[in-house]
């Protein structure tokens, strides 16, 4: 090669003596200095046999900055090769595992199940393929320059605790340790665990009882179009009225507070979501069983016990499987940490409240509603709506769903991915909450692109995106007890926009910088309404409101300086 600036150059020496890499600092020969004294490089001859040492020392400056250059660049692309090597090996790996219902429970000839995989696959897609792979958080934090940051989180609440306990002693002239706000939140607890108990109970009987008895007269008798409807019907009634409305029926009529009530509605919905995909995942086996006349296997071969189903409803996750990949054994002192983490959280959502919300919001919501006061009051609500954020990714999404993953062995611990790395609101919403994602996908997405034969794309996204505003919005509604649809706005509206805009092919930092900014303001819009919202129907309550009224928000028209009917 030649020696030009930017390569490295290769110096050829006279046949008399070996090259050596780098210049003699002692006094000997240099690069391509031959016995005589004179030096070959390229065809130019150096009489006296050293280069000067200012060139000398801009070269090699020169090849240390190259040298740092490629090494930063084949870093990085080492990195983006191992991480896609390792994605699609786990992808490969696990669409070469067996089936689960047919190793497991069947019988069934390679044929036979052939015909059963090509079945499911014509009706519900690939489908999810679990594999074994701990939590990104867990193999992130093993890295000491990442753990540091949640030790920075650690002496925020540290600094939390010292600055309420000096303004208590401050106020009172003395250390108040009463937790009044986690009291109310929590209230009726007894009642609350007692109406989870009958939710649990009854989803444990009434979708297993109906799919058992559906299936065995299914595959026994002739297929009757009538007894498969009342059965539907009945798993339909039960979902809507039994899951549906009596929860929240006992939820509004006792006036649980915001925290009880959160536990009743959000366990509804997933007991909702895991009996669906009980029914929705096993009614295509008993449908390819019957199908296949020269089958004689029996019904039980496909029908999924009942410890599978027991166990379906504690796992952390929303896609029913007869067989899921389990660990060896249980780390306990893995689970308490998880437990004493989501209990310090919830402390650090209290202090959250108390020091940065509760102080704002009792005052504001005295105010007229303006534009000044609205601004003001979103840009103020962005850190307790980011703390907030995290709070609740990091004790719900990570710490609680791996503990109860742990207790039950379960092996596939991806409950997220590296949602904070997205350039994209598509990416995000695909990597926040991927136990949610992944029900919303194949049973919502994929069923509509399979009903519409693929026709419809846009269509399949506008439908998710519109259920999980609403689904979202009914949860908010009914824990707060009022209508102020913010939520599904902002998902409607600025949710549906960003996942068209803010796509898959938008690279680079800006839009990940970009993208957090959008966040971190959606998160103030979300604290400054719900809050302000709170307190109005508090300040200003109505006598005997009309239909109107309670879809009119109470925070648009109160300003009476009145004292509130229920201080919190």
């Amino acid at each position: 090669m030649k020696c030009e600036d930017g390569q490295f150059s290769h110096c050829r020496r006279s046949p008399q003596m070996p090259a050596f890499p780098e210049q003699n600092d002692m006094g000997g020969k240099g690069i391509g200095e031959t016995s005589n004294g004179e030096t070959h490089c390229n065809g130019e001859i150096h009489n006296n046999g050293k280069m000067e040492s200012e060139q000398l020392l801009s070269k090699k400056l020169q090849l240390k900055r190259k040298a740092e250059h490629l090494k930063s660049g084949l870093m990085k692309q080492f990195d983006c090769q191992v991480l896609e090597f390792m994605d699609s090996l786990i992808e490969e790996s696990a669409s070469l595992e067996p089936a689960p219902v047919p190793a497991v429970f069947s019988p069934l000839s390679d044929k036979e199940q052939s015909k059963l995989r090509h079945l499911q696959g014509s009706t519900q897609g690939h489908g999810k393929q679990f594999v074994v792979r701990r939590s990104l958080l867990d193999e992130l934090f093993e890295v000491n320059h990442i753990r540091t940051i949640y030790h920075m989180f650690i002496a925020l609440l540290i600094l939390f605790i010292i600055s309420t306990l000096v303004v208590d002693f401050i106020d009172e002239g003395r250390l108040v340790l009463d937790f009044d706000l986690l009291v109310y939140v929590f209230g009726q607890f007894p009642l609350v665990v007692i109406t989870w108990i009958c939710m649990f109970l009854s989803v444990l009987v009434v979708p297993y009882s109906l799919f058992h008895s559906w299936a065995s007269h299914y595959h026994e008798s002739s297929p009757s179009s009538a007894h498969s409807l009342l059965l539907g019907s009945l798993f339909l009634l039960y979902q809507g009225l039994g899951l549906g409305f009596l929860p929240t029926f006992v939820v509004v009529r006792n006036g649980f507070p915001p925290a009880s009530c959160f536990i009743i509605i959000l366990e509804q919905v997933r007991l909702m979501m895991k009996a669906y995909s009980f029914i929705r995942e096993n009614v295509p086996k008993v449908l390819a069983l019957a199908k296949d006349k020269s089958n004689s296997s029996p019904v039980s071969t496909v029908i999924p016990q009942l410890s599978n189903y027991i166990y379906f409803l504690f796992a952390p996750t929303l896609i029913y499987r007869d067989k899921y990949p389990r660990n060896p054994i249980i780390r306990w002192s893995y689970v308490a940490t998880k437990f004493l983490q989501v209990l310090g959280c919830l402390f650090y959502a209290y202090y959250v409240f108390v020091r940065l919300c509760i102080p704002q919001f009792r005052s504001i919501s005295r105010q007229l509603f303006d534009p000044r006061a609205m601004v003001l009051c979103v840009f103020n609500s962005i850190l307790p709506g980011v703390l907030v954020l995290f709070l609740a990714f990091f004790a719900f999404l990570h710490c609680w769903l791996n503990a109860f993953a742990e207790m039950l062995r379960f092996a596939d611990r991806m409950f997220y991915k590296d949602w904070w790395n997205s350039t994209s609101f598509a990416n995000y919403y695909r990597t926040w909450n991927v136990v949610v994602h992944d029900w919303l996908y194949y049973y919502v997405y994929c069923d509509f692109l399979w009903m519409s034969r693929k026709r419809f794309r846009a269509g399949g996204m506008f439908l998710v995106f519109t259920v999980s505003a609403v689904v979202h919005e009914y949860i908010l509604a009914i824990c707060f007890g009022f209508f102020y649809p913010v939520l599904f706005c902002l998902f409607m509206c600025f949710g549906m926009v960003f996942n068209f805009v803010l796509h898959d092919r938008r690279k680079g930092p800006i839009w990940n910088v970009i993208m957090w900014t959008a966040l971190f303001l959606g998160q103030g819009v979300i604290i400054c309404l719900y809050s302000q919202e709170w307190y109005a129907q508090r300040y200003c309550p109505v006598e005997e409101p009309s239909f109107l009224q309670l879809l009119k928000p109470r925070s648009w028209s109160c300003h009476l300086h009145t004292k509130p009917a229920v201080d919190s």
